[in-house]
């Protein structure tokens, strides 16, 4: 594809590179070669644009070019420009509709037009999907699940007895979306009874839940995820735990039960947060954070119990300093 052709599909601006140049791929800015087209979104790498051998880098509108070197396609947002160019040189597998002859499918099961259901998957009784899904192997639904349109179920996922699906959403191998909420009295006798978790598990539009994460169902009323959020494998989501729009869940993340999630929130990778807390809109909270309180809406924290990210930062420092400060205080 000619690089003039990339820019007007993204909308960037070229510089500094022949509109007849071809490119053939997309790599990152150190591995790409000749030919090939990268980006450039965080500046401690800024050094890197100006070694790699890529042919043209999406860079912002302000970065600072060398006099030579690969063209330069200026964007307003690089990251999100780089993921738009790799849909032009990589599109994913389609799938064509109709019915695998192994699959299982409920006399009372409604399917809409053009779904595409692979081998061995089984569509319970009285479960609604809507047009243009993709349902594959091994994949399975329970009874009574509603579903919208353009639903994606990759291998060996589930959606489990009346959850609620909205459009577009994708579910990626071994999701579990409505298992049992970890709900458990002690009797008198000293035995744990199972407490039955009657509320569905709701996915609203526009989510993407990845490999092998669980979304539990409740024990009253609903687990909720809103519109947009994407969730990162192996995430737990506790029973009757609620979460915002465009909220991100890294790996790992885990939500005990009742947890309240806000929208625009990032939970980076094995961050905890313990049950009946409430985390605000637009917080942040670092990677292996464990929250046992709530946090308000803007706060970026860290550590564990869960401080503020800069005074979290000194601490550390002050840790690392520990051995050398016993060293001065035995001095005295």
């Amino acid at each position: 594809m000619k690089l003039s052709e990339i820019a007007q599909q993204l909308g960037t601006r070229l510089e500094n590179g022949s509109p007849d140049r071809e490119i053939k791929g997309i790599a990152g800015i150190d591995k790409a070669q000749p030919g090939e087209l990268t980006f450039l979104s965080n500046r401690k790498y800024a050094s890197l644009a100006r070694t790699t051998q890529a042919s043209a880098i999406i860079v912002a509108e302000d970065f600072l070019a060398a006099d030579s070197g690969p063209a330069l396609l200026r964007s307003k947002n690089p990251y999100l420009d780089f993921a738009r160019a790799l849909e032009l040189f990589y599109q994913p597998p389609r799938y064509s509709p109709g019915i695998h002859s192994t699959a299982v499918i409920a006399p009372s099961a409604k399917l809409g037009r053009d779904a595409h259901i692979g081998p061995y998957v089984v569509i319970g009784e009285d479960v609604e999907i809507g047009k243009d899904a993709v349902v594959l192997a091994h994949a399975v639904i329970y009874r009574g699940a509603k579903i919208g349109n353009d639903f994606v179920a990759h291998a060996h996922s589930i959606v489990r007895e009346f959850c609620r699906i909205g459009n577009n959403v994708i579910l990626q191998n071994g999701v579990v979306v409505g298992g049992d909420g970890f709900g458990f009295a002690k009797d008198s006798s000293g035995h744990w009874r199972k407490i039955v978790q009657s509320g569905p598990a709701v996915i609203d539009d526009d989510v993407e839940i990845q490999a092998n994460a669980c979304i539990d169902r409740a024990s009253v009323g609903e687990t909720r995820i809103r519109r947009g959020t994407k969730i990162d494998n192996l995430v737990q989501i506790g029973h009757g735990s609620s979460v915002g729009e465009d909220t991100l869940l890294c790996a790992q993340v885990g939500l005990a039960g009742s947890t309240e999630v806000g929208n625009n929130v990032i939970l980076a990778g094995q961050v905890g947060v313990a049950g009946h807390c409430t985390i605000g809109d637009g917080a942040i909270a670092t990677a292996q954070t464990g929250i046992p309180n709530d946090v308000p809406a803007g706060a970026v924290v860290s550590g564990y119990p869960a401080i503020d990210n800069k005074l979290w930062l000194r601490c550390v420092a002050v840790f690392n300093r520990l051995p050398e400060l016993v060293k001065l205080v035995k001095g005295k």
